[in-house]
């Protein structure tokens, strides 16, 4: 005995008037794939619609700005690195001039106990000279130095920056008068402070960025299913599942996040290759020493540029899942 079908009160006349257009739809498709090709297929999500160009367009920029700020994450945070680094391998004894006491003898020392102790590489005193240098870009170049007490500065390069030889190599410089050790721990830990909160807000930039991603996408994956409401309530006719269409859609939106990641990753790429050829050939030398202390030589290396080759597909993914998503909640809600 065959099963009985429920037919919901006042839908007759709705299901008899999609049946006749769906018949009509399907005759007049059979009327055009008569001059087509056999065997070729029409996709349920069209290709090369307006709708889908601009979104590859919006997902290339918005790939390209998240390249280019990962980028410059990467460089501050490989900048800080050798900043850090650099810094923890030297400390400075400074020696104040005091009446009664002689500078050079008292540099000599300072040099010896250095060389003495353990983990110190090598000790070496700035000269006057040098030291008045310092001074240049508080007072001034040109002026007549010498009528100052200027302090005298040794040098010490450290092979392993342990702190018990540090305090060691401390307690042996009270022996000469006027001497101090400065280890640049506090000008260390602005420095690390200053990148930390730049790659910070680097990563939550990256994170508004993606999450307006998303957004255009959830906008573009509803347009489209307004825009092909008719086919979608065909599909559900015949007795197509919401997973099946979400598939279709999420096959389409997966392909567009490919090609627009593609072209918005590229450019990034090409971007910081252009960015660092014209640092080091058309900026002025002084303007390219800052550059060059802030981001390094503005090089990504390979870790910067697999971090940058890894967005893409990530960006991809996410274009795919978030167009499934809005698919299915939209059928859900529109069944």
């Amino acid at each position: 005995m065959a099963k009985p079908t429920l037919v919901r009160p006042g839908s007759a006349r709705q299901q008899s008037s999609a049946r006749q257009q769906g018949a009509a739809q399907h005759q007049g498709t059979a009327a055009k794939d008569t001059t087509a090709p056999q065997g070729t297929t029409t996709p349920i999500v069209p290709k090369n619609s307006i709708s889908s160009r601009t979104l590859m367009l919006l997902i290339a920029i918005m790939t390209f700005l998240s390249c280019v700020t990962l980028g410059g994450v990467i460089l501050v945070q490989k900048s800080a690195i050798a900043w850090s680094s650099e810094v923890g391998r030297q400390i400075t004894i400074q020696i104040r001039p005091i009446a009664g006491e002689v500078m050079e003898s008292n540099l000599r020392t300072a040099i010896a106990l250095a060389q003495s102790t353990p983990g110190v590489s090598k000790a070496y005193p700035l000269s006057l000279e040098e030291s008045q240098k310092l001074l240049e870009p508080w007072l001034g170049s040109g002026l007549d130095l010498s009528a100052l007490s200027i302090p005298r500065l040794v040098i010490v390069e450290l092979s392993s920056a342990r702190p018990e030889d540090i305090e060691q190599l401390r307690a042996k410089l009270e022996a000469i008068n006027g001497a101090t050790l400065d280890t640049h721990a506090a000008w260390r830990q602005q420095l690390n402070t200053m990148a930390g909160t730049f790659v910070i807000s680097g990563l939550l930039i990256l994170a508004l960025i993606l999450a307006a991603t998303i957004l255009a996408i959830i906008f573009a994956t509803r347009g489209t299913m307004a825009s092909n409401r008719a086919i979608v309530e065909v599909l559900h006719f015949i007795g197509a599942s919401n997973s099946f269409i979400a598939g279709e859609f999420q096959g389409r939106f997966l392909r567009i996040g490919l090609r627009g990641g593609l072209i918005g990753g590229l450019s990034a790429l090409i971007f910081f290759f252009g960015i660092s050829l014209t640092v080091s050939n058309a900026l002025p030398s002084a303007a390219n020493a800052q550059l060059s202390t802030l981001f390094g030589s503005f090089s990504l290396g390979a870790d910067g540029v697999l971090a940058i080759i890894m967005l893409v597909p990530i960006i991809a993914g996410l274009t795919a899942a978030t167009s499934r998503m809005t698919v299915r909640r939209f059928l859900k809600h529109t069944s």
